[in-house]
């Protein structure tokens, strides 16, 4: 087996035009991105949009169809030197029909390095979870606790969470929240977590990747995307002027008065026109953000396909 170095300021995962086809499907198309050391990453995006394909790849639970991954300077196939520092939790995660809670735990023990016991058994108190009932008898949000208290408890270097926590109630995953933020400030590593609630994430993230249709659509630090756009409310006629030759991501009109989602920050000078023209500007939420820009993707793509389409039907005349 290749030795494998990792110097602690280079990159823990580099992807270069990665690509999964399933047959006429293609659910990665020419993805490209870095991980660095010690950061906690959103990886976002709807349903089938990539997420857990891109996970899969990265801790060698999947097969790519073409481009390049390098995970801790290598390779992650058959490589038990990296896979050693990867820990992967998904919500569908998947136990031997036998298996307790306290034997998850005592092999997640033996194969992760930096195991912290003493974490592990107070995320046991804090989520009340039964250590002798059999797994396939708990129930969903126990078995959520499973996977989150490994993934916690491992310490591993760079750690996964495939929404693992959806399975909690609000309670619970503001525990789980609240003692990833807690157990990170002591031991920092690379954590994505992939996740629909964004707005209950989102103070959580350092870096933000979204995803839509196998292609990344928003890859940026999260402080620069939450002032990366503004809302701006007031007469339509006073708006129309004052977006003019702006990106606009949203307009909804009510009368005369219209709401206007712009991408983009906004310079002193021209939030100091705003206010003398009276318009009211609001901040935009990451989750307002990611849906707006998902939306204005995928309408992308639609009206591509189908200039795509006019232009085949006029060359085939």
């Amino acid at each position: 087996m290749n030795e494998v170095t990792q110097h602690a300021n280079s990159a823990v995962v580099k992807v270069r035009n990665l690509s999964k086809n399933y047959r006429d499907f293609k659910a990665l198309d020419s993805v490209s991105f870095e991980l660095q050391p010690n950061k906690i990453y959103g990886l976002l995006g709807r349903n089938g949009a990539g997420k857990t394909t891109i996970m899969s790849i990265l801790t060698a639970q999947g097969f790519r169809s073409s481009g390049e991954i390098e995970v801790f300077g290598g390779d992650p196939y058959e490589n038990d030197k990296i896979l050693s520092r990867i820990c992967f939790i998904r919500e569908s995660q998947k136990y031997p029909d036998d298996f307790r809670p306290k034997h998850a735990f005592a092999s997640a023990k033996l194969f992760f390095e930096n195991w912290d016991q003493e974490l592990a058994d107070r995320l046991v108190e804090d989520f009340q979870l039964p250590l002798n009932r059999r797994i396939k008898k708990l129930s969903r949000g126990q078995l959520s606790a499973v996977g989150v208290i490994i993934g916690l408890a491992s310490r591993a270097e760079l750690t996964f969470f495939d929404e693992p926590y959806l399975g909690l109630d609000a309670v619970a995953r503001q525990l789980f929240y609240d003692r990833l933020v807690e157990d990170y400030a002591e031991h920092p590593r690379t954590i994505v977590l992939s996740s629909h609630l964004i707005d209950e994430v989102s103070n959580l993230l350092e870096h933000v990747i979204v995803i839509d249709k196998g292609k990344i659509i928003i890859d940026d630090d999260a402080e620069n995307i939450r002032g990366g756009a503004v809302t701006v409310v007031g007469p339509a006629s006073k708006i129309d002027g004052f977006v003019a030759g702006r990106e606009i991501l949203h307009r909804e009109n009510f009368a005369s008065l219209a709401s206007v989602t712009i991408n983009g920050q906004l310079s002193p000078a021209e939030r100091g026109r705003a206010n003398e023209l009276g318009l009211e500007l609001a901040p935009v939420s990451l989750q307002q953000l990611v849906v707006r820009k998902t939306i204005n993707s995928s309408a992308e793509d639609f009206a591509e396909k189908a200039e795509q389409e006019v232009l085949a039907k006029e060359a085939s005349r």
